[in-house]
């Protein structure tokens, strides 16, 4: 089993599992062509943090996400809900995105800041 992602918001409390996307090819493909995401999240680790590098588009992705970014210290700096055919650039530099089921979007708080861990997939 491929490593995992868990995230967790600052109380602790377990918000998602998500799988890496640190290529560029995942972070070019993302959820294109796909017809649903399915249990897991994308975590995606883009090399530097700004906003034109981790801005998102949804074109031939056929439904919504929610679309989570972070500062290099986790910090929640824009979530919005993506829908399908339009492009997202968040206000404020960010490293870090999350991109999971809307219903995530109702645990995001900007300025709070999000922790998460790498499980080995092993366990």
């Amino acid at each position: 089993m491929a490593p995992r992602i868990l995230l967790y918001d600052q109380d602790g409390q377990l918000l998602a599992r998500l799988r890496p996307c640190r290529s560029w090819w995942c972070r070019g493909r993302g959820w294109m062509f796909r017809r649903r995401m399915g249990e897991e999240g994308l975590f995606f680790v883009f090399p530097r943090a700004g906003r034109w590098e981790t801005a998102i588009h949804m074109f031939f992705v056929f439904f919504p996400i929610a679309a989570i970014w972070l500062d290099e210290a986790g910090r929640i700096v824009h979530a919005v809900e993506a829908r399908p055919f339009r492009v997202y650039i968040p206000p404020r530099p960010a490293r870090y995105l999350i991109e999971g089921p809307v219903r995530l979007l109702a645990h995001a708080r900007m300025g709070e800041v999000w922790i998460w861990r790498e499980e080995d997939g092993g366990s």
